[in-house]
């Protein structure tokens, strides 16, 4: 039997952004065609000192960043772990996020909100990974949506 939070566990850690940009908290499930994961944007986050002081919001470059982490990275990282690429192999990768197709924006994130990121995986060959991804508020409210992909390179080759 698989042990789902070891996995999970796993992912985490082999996630090559680290605080302050990461943008997963959680991942709540994940299997070959969907992941879902959770972020909450602190309240000090280093970027809403400029971003419309007074009033922040989350930049939307910020969300498109926080889709891709979820939809292609650690999708991608499980990906290649069900594969059977050890954790070393995934640690000399690089993944270079190269495309967001038909990114729409329909609300707004303020500090101190937490989100649901829930991509869904359309292709994953030859080292590339393509997923529809969007982001929720708790209440279900669509924040943005679109269309990412991400490849991944040997750094040491």
């Amino acid at each position: 039997m698989v042990d789902e939070n070891k996995i999970l566990s796993e992912i985490m850690s082999l996630i090559p952004q680290k605080p302050p940009f990461r943008f997963i908290d959680d991942i709540i499930f994940v299997d070959d065609k969907k992941i879902i994961s959770s972020y909450t944007f602190k309240e000090d986050e280093y970027f809403y000192k400029g971003h419309f002081p007074g009033n922040p919001i989350t930049p939307g470059v910020i969300l498109i960043e926080t889709m891709a982490q979820s939809g292609v990275v650690a999708q991608g990282i499980f990906l290649l772990l069900k594969k059977g690429l050890q954790k070393e192999a995934i640690n000399q990768i690089t993944t270079l996020f190269s495309l967001a197709d038909d990114v729409e924006f329909f609300d707004i994130v303020k500090p101190g909100q937490t989100v649901l990121v829930t991509g869904e995986t359309l292709f994953f060959r030859k080292g590339t990974l393509r997923s529809s991804v969007c982001i929720h508020h708790l209440d279900e409210t669509l924040i943005c949506r679109g269309i990412l992909t991400g490849s991944g390179i040997n750094h040491y080759e």
